[in-house]
């Protein structure tokens, strides 16, 4: 999760056509020529909206090249300035980056048989290929910045009923029928005060929390783990994924509450303290973001519970592993290095790019998923630090 003073308004939503998806490999492959391609894939419904494409630089002829692509430039550096590089343990990286190859983009799909291979390789062996099939370059914006802003997102467990219980009376919602008839649909407020929107979400709740400041946190995040208990008492684990929203815009509450002088730390925990101290205006708050998320539900065995919800990717989120970029500054499943120092986390480390959300624009921008759990909601709520990343692109 963001913290939340420092999101702004989201932009494009999750609904990218296929059309743009078709453009979007169309325009890598004519730039790439003669690189290996594969089709792009189908539409998915990420984990939080997607946002435009991404067109690849030619690859540097000489180290003191550039590549400019959309919303950044990329220089070619020797290995050996990626701070801590060599220091990584790359098991859990190249998990990541398996996931990436079950859906790749040209030309990193022809990297995808040794990334394969070499899963049981030593951690030399994966090294010495990396450095041998594939060249780092300095994510910067256009005007030459290097550093930029890492922030952290997670994925909520929660307890939820099945149907309306004592204690339990937020709704989540799957998408109502007649969503794509009418854009924008209703508004936070409106869906909790119009007859006609609550007629339109009749029968459309898949399960129901207690607290709706959790509610608003889920649908920030995008996804969540829900231990639901049914009407006869059972009780199952499943994930609800996102599937669409109500097409308004997003509003920070911790910016409602900064711009109003209400708090200093508008971190989530921060957020919270105050709403206990002032339960009487939860309401208020919660209605300054006009933005919901709709859900679908979806089955939570042992081998997806190990992996975090899908990407914009459209693969499982590896904790600590994936991030969310700007797929203007960085495609999709690129290899990337990252380092960040603050007082939250010291991260020096190689990470995929699997994933993008409203608030992650710009060239060297990152939001890092934590996973899941009280240990990541801490580490979501707080990150924000000074990021530098090495896209690691193929000679």
């Amino acid at each position: 999760m963001i913290p939340i003073n420092i999101r702004p308004a989201p932009r494009a939503s999750s609904n990218s056509s296929v059309m743009g998806r078709v453009l979007v490999w169309w325009s890598w492959a004519a730039i790439v020529g003669t690189l290996a391609a594969c089709g792009s894939a189908p539409p998915v419904a990420p984990s939080r909206a997607p946002m435009e494409s991404f067109r690849i630089p030619a690859t540097p002829a000489a180290s003191t090249a550039t590549a400019a692509p959309g919303r950044s430039r990329w220089v070619p550096v020797a290995w050996e300035e990626l701070p801590g590089w060599g220091n990584d343990s790359l098991f859990e990286a190249w998990n990541a980056w398996l996931k990436s190859c079950e859906k790749p983009q040209a030309p990193l799909a022809a990297l995808c048989g040794d990334v394969r291979r070499l899963s049981i390789g030593s951690p030399q062996e994966q090294l010495e290929w990396m450095q041998t099939r594939l060249q780092p370059h300095r994510v910067e914006t256009p005007q030459g910045e290097s550093t930029g802003l890492l922030t952290s997102y997670y994925e909520p467990v929660l307890e939820a009923r099945r149907s309306p219980a004592p204690g339990f009376t937020v709704p989540l919602y799957q998408v109502p029928a007649g969503l794509a008839q009418r854009k924008p649909w209703f508004t936070r407020q409106e869906m909790d005060t119009l007859p006609e929107a609550q007629t339109a979400l009749r029968g459309k709740a898949l399960a129901y929390l207690a607290d709706p400041v959790d509610a608003l946190v889920l649908q920030i995040q995008g996804s969540g783990r829900m231990r639901i208990t049914q009407p006869d008492g059972s009780q199952r684990m499943v994930r609800l994924a996102y599937a669409g929203t109500n097409d308004q815009p997003y509003r920070s509450v911790g910016r409602w509450l900064l711009d109003q002088g209400l708090v200093k730390d508008a971190s989530w925990p921060g957020i919270k303290a105050w709403l206990a101290q002032n339960p009487q205006r939860q309401q208020e708050l919660l209605w300054s973001n006009p933005r919901v998320v709709f859900f679908k539900e979806e089955p939570l065995g042992e081998l997806d519970a190990a992996f975090g919800p899908k990407g914009a990717q459209g693969v499982a989120l590896t904790p600590g592993r994936s991030i969310a970029v700007d797929p203007g500054s960085i495609p999709y499943g690129a290899p990337v290095w990252l380092t960040s120092n603050g007082n939250q986390t010291n991260l020096q480390k190689l990470v995929l790019a699997q994933d993008t959300g409203s608030a992650i624009t710009g060239a060297v921008r990152a939001d890092y998923f934590a996973g899941w759990g009280p240990e990541a909601a801490e580490l979501a709520g707080r990150l924000r630090q000074p990021l530098q990343m090495w896209i690691l692109w193929p000679k």
